[in-house]
Parts: C-alpha cells; structure tokens; sequence
C-alpha cells in the first residue's frame, strides 16, 4: 500500500530556497564536481590493485588475508560513492555517466536496476516504514521496527546481527536479485520485472562478477583457498555497508512512523518526515566524509539525493538551521562510536519483550 504524506511547504519550500541561494551565491556546481571524479579515479585504482595483488601476486597467507580485506573496503568505498552517486543521477548531468557509474553495482554482483526500486524509490519514500520500507524487512532473524512481531532469539540479536550483516552482500549477489525476479516483490510492494535491456544487464552482470570474483582465481589458486578469500572479503563488504546505513536509520533518535488511524496518510510533510528518520553521524571527520560518500550526512542526502554529496557539510547548516526555526527535530551524533553505540541500544532493546519496553511497542502493523 503506498503512504500519503500530509501536505505542507512549509520547511521543503523553505529549503529548497536556500539551497538553491547556496550554489548562486557559491558559483558552483550540484554536480560534475572535480573532487569526484578524482576521488572515483582513487576508489577505482584502489580496487584494481587489490584484486590484482590478490590474484597475480601474493605469495603468504598474511598477505592474501590484508589484500581481500582491502578489497572488500575498496567494493564498499565504490558503492558508496560512484555506485550510490550515480544511481540517484547525483554524479553528473549526462545520464550516461550516471548509469556508468550506478552501473558499478552489477560489476560487483548486484543489480542496479533492482536497486533503484529497492533503494530510491521505497527506501526515500517510505523511509522507516514498517512494510514498505524493505531495508527494515529482516524477519525472522532480526526485528528493526517496533511495528514488526518480536521472536524469542531477538533478545541476542544485538550480539549476533554483525555476522548477519557481513553475509548481505552474498545473499543480494546470489539471492535477492532472484527472488524479487521471479517474486516481482519488495517488502509489500510489487514492482516491474526487468525486461529486455535491463535484464540482459543483469545476468550479464552476474556471469561478470562470478568470472573475475570466482572462476579467474580458481585457475590459479586452490577451491578452497578462493571461496575462503570470497566469504573474507564478502563479510567486510557485507558489515561496512551494512553498518554505515543502519547507523542513519535504526536507532533511538530516529522516528519510525505509522499512518494516522484509519487512514494511509502520516502526521508529517514529506520533508518532515526525512529528516525525523534519519540520523546524521561525525559530521566532522575528514575520512568518513571521503570514504562514505555523504552518507554519514543522511538527513541531507534524503532531502537532496540528486545534489552530489561533497556539498553535504555546506548544506548541513542549511539545514540544521531551518529545522530550529521550523521546530523540526534534527539529530546529528558526533562522532562514528556514539552513534554504533546508539544502533547497539536499539538492537537491544527491539530484542527485549514487549512488556519490558512499555508502550512503544504494538503488535506488528504492516502499510
């Protein structure tokens, strides 16, 4: 079912003005910015020559261990930079660029046409609801939302839920691709099968990344070797990405939303909504804002996903200053440790009987 959000212009109008006043008054570009494409250039080297030290060169159990680490960090920088960019059209004004770009997504196993379903259209539209927002849909092995029904191995969730992140990368690589293929099903949402082109690049994507990620090194190396190496550098992927995009969205400062009784319309205006379900994280580490590519500024990626992200900590006093005046909560942790302690508490407590919890959990609700 899809949600309605309530009407309103008030703090979008207000934003969208100001935003659009920062870049007249600055003279630069929402997009085509240097700096990415450097830093592409660098991500790209830095996964090339990983895999190639990994495959052509390394000789001792110490170094093929670093180098599939590295690896996996290499694949997470890329999609969340080039592939992430790319696939909300924030890289560049030519289209072409953007699918090359978001196409790096089906270079390392995954399908960007089911992405854009999955990620731009129900996760920036429903974020944080419950049924239709399918990056909370883990059940039965994990609760995220206190809408969905709590299991008794909840309880040690916030123990055992990092190795389940580490395995997401296999499962979208080698399941989830499939299953919303045959299913033609996210969350409670039926979306369009691929069709033609689109479909073609899928499986030609697959048969890509199963060639270079598995059959180019079981040539030169041992099976077993290979498919240990994989799950290594699959789990660093799979807990890099799985952390970063958890640490915005599950955890206590941010709303998880339903829709007002008896109807499919919610409390808030669109842009309300984004920045109450949404979290921002070290805001002032240099790194993390290179390596992360904005996301640890996801209030203002939600609200300007088609605005390349090195302009985000310009914009984040933007936008922390019109929610103050708006009276719109705005929530920002300081650094990257408070706010994985913050998603450790809502694990936490998500795995905790209702009755231990109080009022904030209800029986499961679906929209």
């Amino acid at each position: 079912m899809l949600v309605k959000f309530a009407r309103g212009e008030g703090l979008h109008f207000a934003l969208r003005g100001r935003v659009e006043e920062y870049f007249q008054r600055t003279g630069l570009r929402s997009r085509d910015c240097t700096r990415m494409y450097v830093k592409s250039a660098i991500l790209v080297g830095w996964f090339a020559l990983s895999y190639c030290l990994l495959v052509f060169v390394a000789a001792a159990w110490w170094q093929y261990i670093l180098l599939a680490i590295s690896l996996g960090l290499a694949a997470a920088g890329i999609g969340f930079n080039l592939q992430h960019e790319g696939s909300h059209g924030a890289f560049s004004k030519r289209g072409f660029i953007n699918r090359l770009a978001a196409g790096m997504l089906d270079w390392l196993g995954g399908s960007s046409y089911m992405w854009h379903w999955k990620h731009n259209v129900l996760h920036h539209t429903y974020t944080n609801f419950t049924g239709a927002d399918d990056d909370l849909e883990c059940q039965p092995l994990a609760r995220f939302s206190p809408y969905q029904t709590r299991h008794a191995l909840h309880r040690f969730q916030h123990l055992y839920i990092w190795f389940l992140y580490g395995l997401l990368p296999i499962k979208w690589q080698f399941y989830d691709d499939f299953a919303t293929l045959v299913t033609g099903k996210l969350a409670s949402h039926r979306v369009p099968r691929p069709r033609g082109r689109q479909l073609l690049l899928m499986v030609l994507g697959k048969a890509l990344f199963c060639t270079w990620a598995l059959a180019i090194p079981m040539v030169l190396h041992p099976v077993w070797g290979v498919l240990g190496l994989f799950f290594l550098s699959s789990l660093v992927l799979g807990i890099t990405l799985s952390v970063v995009f958890q640490l915005a969205h599950c955890a206590e400062e941010a709303d998880f939303p339903a829709p007002l009784e008896g109807s499919l319309r919610t409390e808030h205006e669109w842009a309300v909504h984004q920045v109450q379900s949404s979290i921002d994280f070290a805001r002032h580490n240099w790194f993390l804002n290179w390596y992360l590519g904005g996301l640890n500024f996801q209030i203002e990626h939600h609200l300007f996903p088609h605005i390349c992200h090195i302009h985000y900590p310009a914009l984040a006093g933007i936008v922390e200053a019109a929610c103050a005046e708006y009276g719109v909560r705005y929530a920002a942790h300081e650094g990257f440790f408070s706010a994985l302690a913050a998603h450790h508490r809502w694990l936490r407590r998500m795995g905790r009987p209702i009755d231990e919890i109080g009022a904030l959990d209800s029986p499961a609700v679906s929209v």
